[in-house]
């Protein structure tokens, strides 16, 4: 009887085992150009919110109608 529970949780253990794997995928070049052009995109905004800082002021351009 305790030999075949072993055997059973032996199997199990396996099971589990086979279950943890891990494959490697190849890196995907296309991403990695997406994440460059997504971080060049972004280092650009921020120079511009450098450049145009809390200093800057635009005024508004509403009409006025006098008479």
């Amino acid at each position: 009887m305790k030999l075949a529970a072993e055997k059973e949780i032996a199997a199990k253990i396996a099971a589990a085992k086979a279950k943890l794997v891990v494959v490697e995928t190849k890196p995907n070049p296309v991403a990695a150009l997406g994440a460059a052009a997504f971080a060049a995109t972004a280092a650009v905004l921020m120079a511009g919110v450098v450049i145009v800082g809390p200093g800057v002021h635009f005024d508004d351009p509403t009409m006025t109608v006098t008479r």
